[in-house]
């Protein structure tokens, strides 16, 4: 449903035209809501007086800018791709709740397939020693799994669990983070550019971050842990450990040659 005032329409059509749906039409003069959409939330955007809004969504969040405030420059951009680092080696300090609040805000922000806004975000912080004992715990019913869906994978696992046995701080899976995130979604392509986005917001806090493929394998394979999480309804997209780096990087690192194709 998109509410629209009447008394504050001044019928310019913006949003008509920049309706995807074609949910908004002038009727006498003002703006009407005719038919269901995937709120995508452009009309609200647009609508030079604010008359938009749409019930059920966060509209205090919305913000207000003038043409050009948010403009990012390009060679800046640019530098915090090519700066960012996979971080293995972080600080004992927490990142903040605060932080963490923005950091996350950049993948609720992502856009998603048809405006569905269904990756659900599970920040583990506060409990994450007792998820860490509850990993190794499981390893060994992940690695009798895998033994069947992915042996490769299960050498590898069964390799880790062992050194771990042996000397806990050998901890491939965790490092010494301070922060998990699992990002969960139907759509695996929603959960990756909302990591995407995180991450890049982790940086520009000063954080650093590290995808990690190994958990990913490991959630999926324990029904312990989905459980733990609070996530058997909906498949894991990205898993990532966050905190502040305790190692500075003085340069980028290269790259192959482009292998761009121009036509």
């Amino acid at each position: 449903m998109i509410n629209i005032k009447k008394e504050k329409c001044i019928g310019c059509g913006a949003c008509v035209k920049d309706c995807l749906g074609k949910a908004i039409k002038l009727i006498d003069g003002k703006a009407d809501y005719i038919r269901n959409c995937i709120h995508c939330g452009h009309c609200v955007a647009i609508c030079p007086v604010g008359a938009v809004s749409i019930p059920g969504y966060d509209m205090e969040d919305v913000e207000e800018y003038e043409k050009d405030t948010f403009t990012v420059q390009p060679e800046t951009f640019l530098h915090a791709v090519k700066f960012r680092r996979s971080i293995r080696n972080f600080k004992e300090e927490p990142i903040e709740r605060e932080k963490l609040e923005r950091i996350l805000d950049a993948g609720r922000y992502t856009p998603t397939a048809k405006n569905r806004q269904e990756c659900r975000f599970i920040l583990v912080q506060n409990q994450l020693e007792e998820f860490k004992d509850l990993v190794w715990k499981e390893m060994p019913n992940v690695v009798e799994k895998l033994k069947t869906d992915n042996p490769e994978y299960a050498r590898v696992f069964e390799l880790f669990y062992l050194r771990h046995q042996k000397d806990p701080k050998e901890d491939v899976f965790f490092f010494n983070s301070t922060s998990f995130l699992v990002i969960a979604s139907n759509n695996p392509l929603d959960g990756g550019l909302a990591a995407a986005n995180i991450e890049n917001m982790a940086v520009a806090e000063g954080a650093g971050v590290l995808y990690n493929g190994y958990m990913m394998r490991v959630i999926k394979a324990s029904d312990t842990l989905q459980e733990w999480l609070g996530i058997t309804d909906t498949p894991v997209s990205c898993c990532m450990l966050l905190g502040y780096p305790a190692v500075t990087y003085r340069r980028t690192a290269p790259r192959k040659k482009k292998n761009i194709e121009w036509k």
